[in-house]
């Protein structure tokens, strides 16, 4: 048990919902606060700094997504984990891609979903570098400290996930980064066999930093290992493999 309490807000249009969650998470020792939709969650973070957001997606799942980017827009690094109903991959990419931290299917076990939400706020807690590094590779610059990412100077919009996910590959640039490295990094220990999440989330970045998706020049797939930042354009032989 830590010391601390987690301070986790609880999302779910249904009270029983909110109940089954308040029963499972209070036996585990979080502090909870609930919202029933994204303007009372909103309301509630302004009165109290929670540590991470559980967000029940309900149907139509489209309500889920817009919540959760309500909940982005508002604070860009409160981790916002998504427990749905429906395991629906176009879902979970409208998710991940709109900035939730961690997409789970219900039912989930107890234990699986609180060492979730303790991993994510393990990470929110870690204090912050006072001086990152800013790093600039080819015509791509990542500011930790500002926090934005631009391409030949012109500003790049990333979600949460999406800059923790290209600041470890640039940090590494010209070097392979495991699959295993960036699961266990980006949603912890007990994610570091799903690398359909991986998949997404390499994806979305492309979309925003590529030219061309089907032959990228920066996110490069190493075969069977798992990704890099190439710091020069990469050959033909290479692209393939993406």
């Amino acid at each position: 048990m830590n010391s601390i309490p987690e301070k986790v807000l609880v999302v779910a249009e249904e009270a029983s919902q909110r109940f089954q969650l308040r029963h499972t998470l209070n036996a585990f020792g979080f502090d909870l606060g609930e919202a029933s939709n994204g303007a009372h969650a909103l309301l509630r973070l302004r009165m109290m700094d929670y540590e991470a957001v559980l967000l029940h997606s309900p149907a139509p799942e489209a309500d889920g997504i817009e919540v959760c980017r309500q909940l982005r827009n508002f604070n860009a690094r409160l981790p916002v984990l998504i427990l749905s109903d429906r395991d629906s991959l176009d879902h979970r990419v409208m998710a991940l891609e709109t900035g939730a931290d961690d997409y789970m299917i219900r039912p989930v076990a107890e234990r699986e979903l609180t060492a979730r939400l303790r991993s994510a706020i393990r990470r929110y807690r870690a204090p912050l570098n006072p001086t990152p590094e800013r790093l600039v590779v080819r015509d791509i610059v990542l500011d930790p400290t500002l926090h934005m990412v631009e391409k030949a100077g012109t500003n790049i919009l990333l979600t949460p996930l999406e800059f923790r996910a290209l600041h470890i590959l640039m940090e590494q640039a010209g070097k392979p980064v495991t699959h295993a490295t960036l699961l266990t990094t980006l949603w912890g220990p007990e994610r570091a066999q799903r690398r359909e999440h991986l998949r997404v989330l390499i994806g979305g970045l492309r979309k925003k930093l590529e030219n061309d998706t089907a032959h990228p020049e920066y996110l490069i797939t190493h075969p069977h290992l798992g990704y890099l930042f190439a710091v020069r354009t990469p050959s033909a032989e290479l692209q393939k493999c993406s």
